[in-house]
Parts: structure tokens; sequence; C-alpha cells
């Protein structure tokens, strides 16, 4: 098997020498082996399988969703800059590593309460591997329950009904009473306590696939997969019917719920690319005054089916929270990332000024994703934007052998050391990349690594490897047993 056929997800992306030398390194250096296999199966996963948590208000969702988290949800990120109000988080059961999509924080009634639970669900069940559908068992099916279910149905995604606030023997039947839904069984559980979410998880488990049904670009000359993002009226659809101008290839009709979403295979640069369209999601009316919420759901959905986001900027405007939430996002979720400012032709002498002091302020944290100047309107620069784009996803592929990395942290370390702090020097001992899209970084060090160091290296790996247009995660294991070379 080469190294780059699954050798498994032990191995993460290292191949079996490689990794044989890696673990005589970490045995050297008193680092417990099981603990090493552990840190790179976490990093070297690929795509992860996305389970969405969905059901209407009150029926205990976020409760559900932070029982599968367990208590991961605080050590997820320790970046700082990470905005609090994500909807997608990662979970294991029984060593098999998932994303839970959670929909329980976004039931403000904006819009009547069967248009917004309905919309919702919709966005998650769209982002998702397999469907959690969460009913109160103790109030029993409801309209907007039924509801849901026929958009289950429509969707065709393998779903496990869980019937939730069954605290003990007595809420059984209550429970039973949800075959009538024709989801098939429902499990009964309690969300607050944990009862019964064991057997829940192991059913979850059976319903998602190994990884996601996208491979991500590894199938021979499959189009790559393009998000295109931004806040709403930031100039998407006309960007996206620029790029298809005359030379649309085929538009790929997805026969879909309320909102159609269009998957654009579009020709650009000499090959095909596929548009994960956002903007085209014709919004009814009613749907307007939640577009904040629906806004966010919507785009976690495409960046989650992407492999590439393009985060569009309106230039003529100040750079907005609501900006920097979507490129927050897209940074999570671990994609490759072009930055398009729209309505260049707009901009004054004044304003030009003003809005590189903005990137330069507000936009520091992803200085590294190239950046393209465009019109949608005009079409100007256009031609810029696949070169930019496939740089972003070169970096996002690419990986560091084992060996090179060493000797470049051995350097780096040796004429940068870590600040010495409470008497101790902290060192990195050595280190692996276990994985790629995005580039996974696993540090084997003495003590712990503070957050500006961590970005130090980060800096300097960017400086020394490229990996230009995509974020770069890096987890640090701090060695717990004394050194034997004292």
């Amino acid at each position: 098997m080469s190294d780059h056929i699954h050798t498994g997800d032990e191995h993460g992306e290292l191949g079996d020498a490689e990794y044989a030398e890696f673990m005589e390194l970490a045995a050297q250096e008193g680092f417990d082996a099981e603990e090493v296999e552990s840190e790179l199966a976490a990093a070297g996963h690929g795509p992860l399988p996305v389970l969405a948590v969905v059901g209407r208000p009150n029926v205990g969702k976020s409760t559900l969703v932070n029982r599968i988290i367990g208590r991961r949800e605080a050590v997820v990120e320790d970046r700082p800059g990470v905005t609090r109000d994500r909807v997608t988080y990662e979970a294991e059961w029984a060593g098999r590593r998932f994303k839970v999509v959670d929909t329980g924080g976004w039931e403000q009634d904006v819009l009547g309460i069967d248009a917004s639970v309905a919309a919702q669900a919709e966005y998650a069940i769209d982002a998702a591997d397999a469907v959690v559908f969460v009913v109160d068992a103790t109030v029993g099916a409801t309209d907007t329950d039924e509801a849901v279910v026929k958009l289950l149905r429509r969707a065709g995604k393998p779903v496990v009904l869980c019937a939730n606030k069954v605290d003990g023997p007595s809420g059984e039947a209550d429970a039973a009473m949800l075959w009538s839904l024709g989801l098939g069984e429902p499990f009964p559980i309690s969300a607050l306590h944990g009862r019964g979410t064991g057997d829940m998880l192991d059913e979850v488990l059976k319903a998602l696939p190994d990884a996601p049904a996208q491979t991500f670009g590894q199938t021979v000359g499959g189009p790559r997969r393009v998000a295109l993002i931004g806040r709403p009226n930031v100039g998407k659809s006309s960007l996206l019917n620029k790029v298809a101008g005359e030379e649309r290839v085929v538009v790929n009709e997805l026969a879909g719920t309320t909102r159609d979403p269009v998957d654009e295979l579009i020709e650009l640069g000499g090959k095909t690319w596929k548009f994960v369209d956002t903007a085209g999601i014709r919004k009814r009316v009613h749907l307007q005054e939640g577009a904040d919420y629906y806004a966010s759901l919507r785009t976690a959905a495409a960046v989650e089916k992407a492999e590439v986001a393009v985060v569009l900027i309106d230039a003529s405007e100040n750079i907005s929270v609501q900006d920097q939430r979507i490129i927050t996002m897209a940074v999570e979720a671990g994609r490759a990332m072009v930055i398009a400012y729209n309505k260049w032709d707009n901009l004054d002498e004044e304003r030009r000024y003003y809005l590189e002091r903005e990137i330069e302020t507000e936009l520091q944290q992803v200085a590294w994703a190239p950046r393209v100047n465009v019109s949608a309107r005009t079409g100007r620069h256009m031609e810029k934007l696949v070169p930019a784009i496939e740089t972003a996803l070169a970096g996002w592929e690419t990986r560091v052998p084992t060996g090179r990395l060493n000797a470049f942290l051995g350097e780096l370390v040796a004429a940068h050391p870590h600040p010495i702090r409470g008497g101790k020097q902290p060192r990195i001992l050595f280190g692996t990349q276990a994985g790629t899209k995005p580039p996974r970084f696993v540090l084997f060090a003495s003590g712990f690594l503070e957050a500006g160091y961590r970005r130090f290296v980060e800096r300097r790996l960017r400086e020394e490897f490229g990996f230009e247009g995509t974020p770069i995660h890096i987890s640090v294991r701090v060695r717990e047993k004394r050194s034997r070379k004292k």
C-alpha cells in the first residue's frame, strides 16, 4: 500500500516506514506509544461525516448535542479569535469521529415557528450525511414534527428517531407511540441525564458513512468544489452569473425542497469546477427577516460540501463583523480559502487607502489567504480567480515529510527558543504532519507552549513550506513523564 492509499486512520498520512521511524523517536523521548498513536489518529483523519440534530424548539436538541460532544466542546479549538456562535462541533463515539450540526441555537422565532423550524432543518439536512430527529416523547408527535418528517423523507438521508425526555421505564410507552411517524424504531433517551444515549449513538454510527459521500477531489478528473460565500447582497449571484457567462456547461438542478439549490458546473480557466451555490438559494419572502440565522446555516452547509471557499467582501463598505464570522466559519471547517473584494471598480483613492488599513487590522489572522480584487458587474479581474483557487487548493493538499519537518523544527527551536516561564523552558522535541486538507501538525513538547509561540511556529511553517490559502491546525502534546536526560 502506498502511503496515500488509506493505510488505516492510525497512521494518518504517514507511510509505514515514516511511521515506524516516528514511533521510535517518540519512544526515545519518553512518550507513551498509545498516546502518540491516538494523537496521530486525531490529527490524521480526512473529512469527517456530518450528523445533523433537528427537531422543533424545546425538545432538547442543544442538550443532546452537548451530551454527544461531551466535554470536548471547550477544547475543540484553543485559537484566539474563534467566534462563539458556531453551528458545527467535532464529536467521537466508540473510536469514530464525526461532526455534529446543532440547529438548537437557531430558534429565535423570527418568522413564525413552522417556517423557521422548516428552514433551519432544511439547511442542516442539506449539509448532513445522517440525521438525528429529536421528538419530545412527553408531548408526542405534533404537526410541526410531521412537517419535519416530510422534509426528511424528501431528503432521503438516513434518520435516527430519538424520543427525548424519557426519564424512566414509565416513559417508554410514550416513546413507543412515535412508531406512528413511520421513521422506524424510536430510541427512548434522556438527553439531560444521558439515559439511552449510548444505544442511540451506536445506531447513529451505523447510519453514518465512514467518510462523507463526496470524495474530496479524488475522483480522477472530477470537478473540484468551490463554495461562494459572503453576507447577503455582497454580489454572490452576480459573480456566479458573470463567471458562468455563456460558457455554462450544465446546470445541475438538484430536485429539491423549498430552495432548489443549484450546483453549477462551470468551465473556467480551461477546467470544469463545481460551484456549490449559496447565493442562488431563492429566498421566499417570509424568510427574509431571519436572514442572518439562515445565512449562517446556509453558509455552513455550503462550506461543508466544498473544498475551497471563495469569500466575497463588498470593498465599498467597511469590513463587518458578519464578514469576519463567515471567514471564521470557513477557517473552522478547515477549507482552503480565497478572499475576493468585489465592487473594486467603485472605489476612489480614499476608500482604497482605508480598505487596506482595515484588511491589515481586521483580517490579520487570514493574511495567508490569496486575495483578488474583482468586479462582478464588469467582469474585471475574473481571470485571476482560478489561479488563486488553484494556489489555495495546492496549499491545502501540501504535506511536509517528517524528516524535513524535524530538521526545520530543530533549527527553529535552536534559533528562537520558547521564553522561560516559571524557571522552565518548554521545548518542541519533534513533530509530524499527520494530515492534509487542511494540513494538520502534531508537535510533541517538553512543556506547555504558549499561544503566541504557537502562532510564531505557524508563521514560520508558512514562510518555509508555503501553505498559501489554507488554514493550518497545530496540536501540541506535552510529555507527561520526566525526561530521562536531566
